[in-house]
């Protein structure tokens, strides 16, 4: 049995919309990648404090 591996160049990134800095996939993002928009908790309540970038 041969188990799936990763690198961190193969995973999928995206830019947060707090900090406009690039961060990768994580196994608990597994199941809502797709509404994932920041980086971290401070990124996030950044980001409810301030409102969205444009």
């Amino acid at each position: 049995m041969t188990a799936k591996r990763y690198t961190k160049s193969t995973l999928p990134q995206k830019i947060c919309a707090a900090c406009a800095r690039p961060f990768a996939w994580r196994k608990k993002w597994a199941r809502d990648w797709d509404q994932v928009k920041t980086c971290s908790e401070r990124c996030k309540g950044d980001l409810r404090r301030k409102g969205p970038r444009a």
